[in-house]
């Protein structure tokens, strides 16, 4: 699965999910909920760009 970077530097890695917001392992980024947003600057899914 891809990895996805915030325009802030934060990478969302599939592999490790985001535990804080309730994303578990192994969720794609497309598979994010629509209201996801960076859990460090709080950018909307739309700013990310694959890496």
């Amino acid at each position: 699965m891809d990895k996805y970077e915030c325009p802030c530097g934060y990478v969302y890695d599939p592999a490790e999910g985001d535990y804080e917001n309730g994303i578990a392992p192994g969720t794609s980024f497309e598979d994010l909920p629509d209201n996801w947003v960076c859990p460090k600057c709080g950018a909307e899914k739309e700013y990310f760009e694959k890496i």
